[in-house]
C-alpha cells in the first residue's frame, strides 16, 4: 500500500512539474513533491507541497537563483488534483527560502515588468506634498551584511521637477538589530532638505513595520534577510490563495 501511495504522489508531482516547466522561460532544475495519497486526494486533502527550483526565469528578465518552498497541509480540489493541477479550496501557509544574485536583482529592476510597477511616493513635508518618481536603481552586494544602492529619481516639489541622483548604503534588520541606514549621499541634483529626509525615513519605517505585504493573491512577510557577497538570501512566510498552475500569473 505505501508503494501505491508513492506512485500516486509521483504522478501528481511529475504532472505539476511538467505544467510549470512549460510556462517558464528557463529552468535549470524544478522539483515538486506533493505529499498525499489516493484516499487523501479523494477527500480533498494533502499533507503539503514542496517546491525546489534552480535558475528559474520568468518574463525573460526575472530570474531566481534558487527557491525552496514548503506548504502546510492543504485542502485541494480532488478533481483537478487527479490531472496534476493543485487548486486550493482555502488559503494555505507556506515558508520559502529564496536566493537572488546581484546580477539577477539588477536584471529584474531594469525589466519592463518592474519598471511598469514602480510606485511613486508622496510625502507631506510641512503641509506640502513632495513626490519621488523612481527613474533607475542599481543594487550592489559587497558583503559584510551591506546593501548598496545607486539610483536616480525625479523629485517634484514647490512646482518644480528636478533629477536627483544618490548613493545609499543600508543594513537590513537582523534578530539583534533594526534596519540601519549607514549613509545617503546626493551625487547630482543639489541635495534634499532635512525635512524631506525625515519624512522619507518615517515612510520607510512604516513600510518595514507592516506585518504583511500584499501582492495580488499573496500576502507575505520577510522574516529574515541575509546579505552575502554577490547574493541576497530571503526567508519568507507567505499565505497563498492559490498555488499557480503556471507562473505566468506574474504577467501584467
Amino acid at each position: 500500500m505505501p508503494d501505491e501511495h508513492r506512485l500516486e504522489e509521483k504522478f501528481l508531482s511529475q504532472e505539476a512539474e511538467r505544467r510549470i516547466s512549460e510556462k517558464l522561460d528557463e529552468a535549470e532544475k524544478i522539483e515538486i513533491d506533493v505529499q498525499t495519497d489516493l484516499l487523501k486526494i479523494a477527500q480533498g486533502q494533502a499533507d503539503g507541497v514542496s517546491v525546489a527550483g534552480l535558475g528559474l526565469v520568468i518574463q525573460e528578465d526575472i530570474r531566481i537563483q534558487e527557491i525552496k518552498l514548503q506548504t502546510d497541509s492543504i485542502s485541494i480540489n480532488p478533481f483537478s488534483a487527479l490531472f496534476g493541477q493543485i487548486e486550493l479550496n482555502e488559503p494555505v501557509n507556506a515558508i520559502a527560502r529564496i536566493i537572488l544574485t546581484e546580477v539577477d536583482i539588477n536584471r529584474t529592476l531594469a525589466s519592463d515588468f518592474v519598471r511598469s510597477r514602480m510606485q511613486n511616493f508622496d510625502f507631506d513635508v510641512d503641509g506640502e506634498i513632495v513626490s519621488f518618481e523612481p527613474e533607475e536603481i542599481q543594487v550592489f552586494l559587497p558583503g559584510d551584511g551591506k546593501i548598496e544602492c545607486k539610483g536616480k529619481v525625479l523629485l517634484k516639489e514647490m512646482g518644480n521637477t528636478r533629477l536627483l541622483a544618490y548613493t545609499a548604503i543600508a543594513r537590513p534588520r537582523t534578530h539583534s538589530q533594526p534596519a540601519m541606514l549607514e549613509s545617503f549621499n546626493c551625487t547630482e541634483g543639489g541635495g534634499i532638505s532635512i525635512e524631506l529626509v525625515t519624512a522619507f525615513m518615517q515612510k520607510a519605517k512604516e513600510l518595514m513595520n507592516m506585518p504583511y505585504l500584499k501582492w495580488e493573491d499573496m500576502a507575505f512577510n520577510i522574516k529574515e534577510i541575509k546579505v552575502e557577497k554577490g547574493s541576497l538570501i530571503l526567508l519568507v512566510e507567505t499565505q497563498l490563495k492559490q498555488i499557480p498552475s503556471s507562473l505566468t500569473e506574474l504577467s501584467p
